[in-house]
């Protein structure tokens, strides 16, 4: 059996829609539970990441604020800008709003997953903490069951395990593919001094361990999501008319399905909800169990409140970063475009072979409003054919490649689609696949030309560093957990900022195959971590209504401190 065939199948099951639902369902669960912790986190939890609270002799290496930037620099980034296009073109306006409920619920599960690793960290070293949900099993299992001491070791090697690979591919790997790729296309920079640049910006980081990397992010997210967001803003400003149109079509297609027109064959609800989750789930890491990580090394003697400082983390990705890229999309209504190419006449549609295979005819594709074909580009035809469940009605895409033939003509090599009635072309418009960050940089450019080009190339850029420097951490965590010290860390960072250099030597066309093995490792972590979750998340609650009390009561300004770990966590 192919290695990737197996991966995929193993992603099947992974990221099952039932998976998704039990990470929603826990959100839920602990919302409730903490009696709504998202108003502590959006009230309490601002105050604490000013530094209201902070303690230089509390034991940590970085402030709640660096700690939390450290965390931001590993979320927000190329999902904030390709993954709110990819969902609002399969799943239709309408998942934005579920993307809204998962970052909403996702708070809670952030509060309690980071308050787990802040009762379990390691604080042996107080200026050199450690922490993770692979020290929460390793120490938690041994103490309620000690018969049980095996598998609770067994599953923090797993985690650990799972959080190299993250790291290596989506962390690093992917990061820095996409940088070259980006830079390459845009301004022929070759990608390999892309690579050799981000590998050197990066080690100059790492090597200075947590304190260097919070330093870091704490500059690098403010102006990062700062320039973002302005660049959005003067986009929204000039099409502040569609504003209110394109909030109306994320509530409408939340609960409905919406027509297909121009791009968009349209969407139903279900997938309105699948897509927006997924896509809320891999922007905020809610239940993940990386995040922790870095706010393991956080300066407090309070557990809680790093806890309620990283529950502000899906607020921030998902409900406000993800939200300006939906509304520029949106507004801009490039998920609706029209057609790039007009056929005089459409293709006809022939039998792929097989039966009930379908596809168009190979075709020479009309010349481009914006120029001549340079091949490789991904095109698609919509096509009336038997009933579609994912958009509710009986429009589907079918895709092809445009291939620069031997006499230097353009032609299209078109993909088969399964149906019972032969299709019918619906029009004769070619269109542009424009997948991911390349439709909101079409946004972009839509309002401002050439907006999109500078903004989505320097954005990419500088949240793929900053990713590749937060996720360098989560894997040495994990590299020390499994006993590398020393000399066994500082090989690593070597090895990690070499792969930055690697991933960009030209081995790898497209993403896809690295895509698959990132969505195995982070699905593992997530698989290990929710677990974790529901064991031991009564003591994050215990111990959250604890300090809430106090905080209430007025006990804390009084000097009352936290009671014992051994009291918040025995039953």
């Amino acid at each position: 059996m192919d290695i990737m065939n197996f991966f995929n199948a193993l992603n099947a099951v992974i990221w099952h829609n039932w998976v998704l639902y039990a990470i929603l369902g826990t959100g839920v669960l602990f919302t409730v539970w903490s009696g709504f912790c998202q108003y502590r986190a959006l009230t309490h939890g601002v105050a604490i990441t000013r530094g209201k609270y902070d303690n230089k002799n509390d034991p940590g290496a970085i402030s709640h604020f660096q700690a939390l930037s450290a965390a931001l620099s590993a979320t927000v980034g190329l999902g904030n800008i390709g993954g709110v296009a990819l969902a609002i073109s399969l799943g239709g306006p309408g998942a934005v709003f579920w993307m809204w409920v998962v970052g909403l619920f996702g708070m809670a599960v952030k509060l309690t997953e980071v308050t787990l690793t802040m009762l379990y960290r390691n604080t042996d070293d107080p200026q050199n903490p450690h922490g993770g949900p692979m020290m929460v099993v390793d120490r938690g299992v041994p103490a309620r069951w000690p018969k049980l001491r095996p598998a609770g070791k067994a599953f923090a090697v797993i985690f650990s395990i799972s959080v190299i690979i993250s790291a290596i591919t989506g962390g690093n790997l992917f990061q820095a593919w996409n940088v070259g790729d980006v830079t390459e296309s845009y301004f022929g920079v070759p990608a390999w001094m892309c690579g050799v640049a981000l590998a050197v910006a990066a080690g100059l980081v790492i090597i200075g361990g947590i304190r260097r990397i919070g330093q870091v992010a704490s500059r690098l997210v403010p102006f990062m999501v700062v320039l973002y967001f302005f660049g959005c803003v003067a986009v929204l400003g000039l099409s502040y008319e569609q504003i209110p149109e394109s909030f109306a079509l994320i509530f409408r297609g939340a609960f409905s399905s919406l027509e297909g027109t121009g791009a968009f064959i349209g969407g139903t609800a279900g997938a309105a909800f699948i897509f927006g989750m997924k896509r809320a789930l891999f922007s905020s890491e809610a239940g993940q169990g990386s995040s922790p990580i870095a706010h393991s090394a956080a300066r407090t003697g309070e557990p809680v409140r790093e806890g309620i400082v990283a529950a502000l983390e899906p607020f921030i990705d998902t409900l406000v970063v993800c939200t300006l890229t939906a509304l520029v999309i949106l507004s801009t209504g490039q998920w609706r475009r029209g057609p790039e190419a007009e056929f005089p006449v459409a293709p006809p549609m022939v039998s792929a072979g097989a039966s009930g295979s379908w596809t168009i005819a190979e075709t020479n594709p009309p010349q481009r409003g914006g120029g001549d074909w340079s091949g490789g580009e991904s095109v698609f035809m919509v096509a009336v054919a038997d009933y579609n469940p994912s958009t509710d009605n009986n429009l589907h895409k079918i895709s092809g490649n445009i291939e620069i033939t031997a006499n230097g003509q353009a032609a299209v090599r078109w993909q088969p689609i399964e149906s019972a009635a032969a299709p019918v072309l619906r029009d004769s418009g070619l269109y542009v696949s424009y997948e991911g960050a390349t439709m909101t940089a079409r946004a972009l450019d839509s309002a401002i030309p050439g907006l999109g080009k500078w903004l989505v190339s320097l954005a990419v850029w500088l949240f793929a560093f900053s990713t590749i420097i937060s996720w360098s951490y989560y894997a040495e965590q994990a590299v020390w957990f499994l006993g590398a010290r020393k000399t066994g860390l500082i090989i690593y960072k070597l090895c990690y900022c070499l792969l930055t250099v690697v991933a960009t030597l030209g081995w790898m066309k497209t993403g896809t195959e690295l895509d698959t093995v990132t969505n195995l490792g982070t699905g593992l972590m997530l698989v290990v971590n929710m677990p974790i979750l529901w064991l031991f998340g009564w003591q994050a609650m215990r111990a959250y209504k604890e300090y809430i009390g106090r905080f209430a009561s007025g006990r804390m300004r009084r000097g009352e401190g936290p009671p014992a770990l051994e009291q918040l966590i025995r039953r």
